[in-house]
């Protein structure tokens, strides 16, 4: 991932049109949620997915499909859609199945786009909350519309950290970070990074992602003052072992996770 600051802003037209597109997506998955008649399926990996993923994600592509016939799609739900203009749109309609099935409102429906410089936007909106984060690169992290910073706690004796659970933890990892004094909470998924962007926690800490889990961040976190990375220090968008934090505490972080 390059640094957004060293290369072209994208259109705030095009930011702003991507959150209300986003949100409109959200909004569609709240017809399903909290449903106790929600029928979940098995996809072939053992997770779960509902009516609401499957219709989010089509109402996406459909309109990207119309507005931007030359771009790329990559999403979770359905197969991934080759593109000839150099940017790529990738969806998760619904981060946080698991939760979005029990009535827990902490599922995101996240958006994001990647050119040929490095992630350009990314947006979390937070339907059930009616809550959303979105930066464009070069322009700024927003909270709700208003500019957002990450927190600038140093001390990660002093710090929060959220996840998504600690059963994809490896093993040695969780008591490493808990000797830290840090104090652990599960809000996670993509409203961890929520958290972080807006300066309420200060990392979130998130093995086994897929792309379309992370994407999104790639912009959020910098444009809001804070470092993502994974667990090895790649930038690189794809799957693997994620880092986000306020910066101050990231490579004390890294240590912890790798046990050097």
């Amino acid at each position: 991932m390059t640094d957004p600051s060293s290369t072209d802003s994208v259109a705030a037209e095009l930011l702003d049109e991507t959150v209300e597109l986003t949100r409109e997506a959200g909004r569609l998955t709240l017809r399903w949620f909290d449903d106790h008649e929600l029928s979940v399926r098995r996809k072939d990996d053992g997770s779960p997915v509902t009516d609401a993923d499957k219709a989010a994600e089509s109402f996406l592509r459909e309109v990207l499909a119309k507005r931007f016939p030359d771009d790329g799609v990559v999403g979770e739900e359905y197969p991934e859609e080759q593109g000839t203009s150099g940017r790529t749109w990738i969806i998760d309609p619904i981060d946080g199945t698991r939760s979005f099935i029990r009535g827990v409102p902490l599922y995101t429906t996240l958006l994001a786009m990647i050119d040929h410089h490095s992630p350009a936007i990314g947006v979390a909106a937070v339907p059930g909350l009616d809550e959303a984060v979105w930066a464009g690169r070069g322009l700024g992290c927003y909270h709700n519309g208003r500019r957002c910073r990450v927190s600038s706690q140093g001390d990660l004796g002093r710090s929060y950290l959220s996840a998504s659970g600690f059963e994809w933890w490896p093993e040695g990892i969780f008591d490493r970070v808990s000797q830290s004094g840090a104090r652990m909470r599960t809000w996670g998924d993509g409203y961890g990074y929520v958290l972080v962007a807006t300066g309420r926690v200060e990392a979130m800490i998130d093995p086994g992602l897929n792309l379309w889990d992370i994407a999104p961040m790639l912009v959020i976190i910098p444009e809001a003052g804070g470092r993502i990375t994974q667990w090895n220090g790649s930038t690189t968008p794809s799957s693997g072992d994620w880092l986000a934090t306020n910066g101050a505490i990231h490579n004390e972080l890294l240590t912890c996770l790798r046990g050097n």
